[in-house]
């Protein structure tokens, strides 16, 4: 078993899904939004879901903002949250109405459109700059594909670059 899987380890992520979803219960009291949450240990980090009746889905999307943008800040404050009690760093993940089991929907498809320019073509395939959430979507894709991708330019601008072999050049910027 390794350190990952220890029962210590699970417990200390099933806590930071506890602190999170303490948190976030709060904030949707305070906004006055329904809406249940759902924890889980995935990937050796801790996930927590919110999840809607049909009624209250749309009031949910609110807090998705546009592209995602609310999502990630509501994520990292309620890391901070989570650190703050624990004294840890967390990884924890947030989703609120699905919205992140979408986009990796869709960007799967992105990735795997991208690997058969790649392919074709020969040349590097630069797709629009995304999130650490998005291009870990792509990179997993890339590499079960067994094709090369990197991360190039710096944030808000830091796009994933899928090279059709699976070396990518010498001088990749990280």
């Amino acid at each position: 078993m390794s350190e990952e899987e220890s029962p210590d380890r699970v417990a200390a992520l099933e806590e930071e899904g506890d602190i999170a979803a303490d948190y976030l219960e709060e904030l949707l009291d305070i906004a006055d939004l329904g809406g249940d949450l759902e924890i889980d240990v995935e990937h050796d980090r801790a996930s927590v879901d919110v999840v809607a009746d049909p009624q209250d889905v749309s009031d949910l999307k609110r807090l998705v903002g546009k592209e995602g943008e609310v999502l990630e800040a509501l994520q990292d404050l309620t890391r901070l949250a989570v650190s703050q009690k624990t004294g840890e760093h967390s990884r924890l993940m947030l989703d609120i109405v699905g919205y992140r089991e979408e986009r990796k929907q869709e960007l799967r498809a992105i990735a795997e459109e991208a690997i058969t320019k790649a392919k074709t073509t020969g040349e590097p395939v630069r797709l629009e700059p995304m999130n650490p959430f998005e291009r870990k979507v792509c990179h997993d894709v890339a590499a079960g594909e067994g094709v090369y991708s990197g991360s190039q330019g710096q944030a808000p601008n830091r796009a994933v670059v899928i090279y059709p072999t699976e070396t990518g050049p010498e001088s990749e910027e990280e």
